[in-house]
């Protein structure tokens, strides 16, 4: 393997699918959590005999959507060794053209990947199969937020709050409520019960809403849109995955117990373990420390205001997802998106 003189930055001028780039090809790949696919439309200046499609063209579209394939399977970055195509089929110009590419066999050093490109009734134009050289890894790592993020339980904190409340003769708005999401329970508690509560008061009013919360939850909540099928290709390509929450530790196993969550992170924080309530970045930088990774390296997935302040401050990423608070209230993160279902795992890897 010869040296490599260069540093891993910004692909935004790469000529297949750097969108900053005037004369390139601007592809952008998804991931359907088994291929990597993509679409071209060929035009006047791609062609080599009139109206045809260079041979070179068609090659730099299998080959960097194939790039797209092996990081997908937790590589940063791989190598070209060898490259085998067969051209079956002219592709017109004008004419779209279907591209695919998936990893067939990974080992430490070596991944061999297949692909094809097909006109848009199936014809195929070209096929081929690549082995890649594993330079790097990836150190990338997801850090999730659970409630609003992974399932929808707001209108149940907001009925466990309401309850433990109405017990005291108070009635806080549900607006109220929700602008305190992400919040720890002392926090809560002493915003509408007063700063004067002692610690044991505290801790009393705390188990009692969770109380309340756990017995409204079981056997009425479901993962949020997009949830399953983004750990599903995160735990698959081998990234880290932490889950890091203001819930008490209970409560999380619960909601990962309902949903059968649990099975994806390789660890969890609690606000138990964090002394510091969101928007500290407390909970998000032992969520890294305990996945071994280095902030610039973490991804946090949000919903709340609180939540990316808390991201921002530990160095990370953010995506945001406006299950919990409008688009305009979550601005300072990264990338805003109405679901998971919008976010594949290229698009949370590359343009968050």
């Amino acid at each position: 393997m010869p040296k490599l003189d260069f540093k891993l930055g910004d692909s935004n001028l790469c000529f297949a699918c750097g969108q900053d780039n005037p004369i390139g090809l601007k592809l952008k790949p998804v991931y359907d959590g088994k291929k990597v696919r993509a679409q071209f439309t060929p035009g006047e200046f791609h062609q080599g005999w009139e109206n045809i499609t260079h041979g070179g063209i068609l090659y730099t579209l299998l080959d960097e959507v194939t790039a797209y394939a092996i990081l997908c399977n937790g590589i940063d970055f791989g190598v070209t060794t060898r490259s085998q195509v067969s051209f079956r089929h002219v592709a017109p110009i004008g004419k779209p053209i279907q591209i695919s590419a998936w990893v067939t066999k990974l080992t430490k050093r070596l991944v061999e990947t297949s692909g094809v490109l097909t006109l848009e009734d199936s014809t195929t134009i070209l096929e081929g199969n690549s082995i890649f050289y594993i330079w790097r890894w990836s150190k990338k790592a997801v850090i999730w937020d659970m409630n609003g993020v992974i399932a929808d339980t707001n209108k149940f904190h907001i009925a466990a709050w309401q309850e433990t409340f109405a017990k005291r003769k108070l009635k806080p708005a549900k607006e109220e409520l929700t602008r305190l999401f992400g919040a720890r329970n002392d926090i809560v508690a002493r915003k509408f019960l007063g700063e004067g509560l002692s610690e044991e008061d505290i801790k009393a009013i705390g188990q009692e809403k969770e109380a309340n919360f756990q017995e409204k939850i079981k056997g009425n909540i479901k993962t949020l849109p997009g949830v399953i099928e983004l750990l599903d290709t995160l735990k698959k390509g081998k990234f880290k995955l932490a889950l890091a929450s203001s819930a008490p530790r209970k409560t999380i196993d619960l909601v990962n117990t309902e949903l059968n969550t649990g099975q994806y992170f390789d660890y969890i924080i609690s606000g138990q373990e964090a002394v510091k309530n969101k928007p500290a970045p407390q909970v998000y930088l032992l969520a890294a420390e305990k996945l071994g990774a280095r902030p610039e390296d973490c991804i946090v997935i949000e919903d709340s205001p609180f939540g990316i302040e808390a991201a921002k401050a530990a160095g990370m990423r953010c995506l945001a997802i406006t299950n919990s608070y409008p688009e305009e209230s979550l601005r300072k993160a990264d990338r805003v998106a109405s679901s998971l279902e919008d976010i594949d795992l290229i698009a949370l890897l590359q343009r968050v």
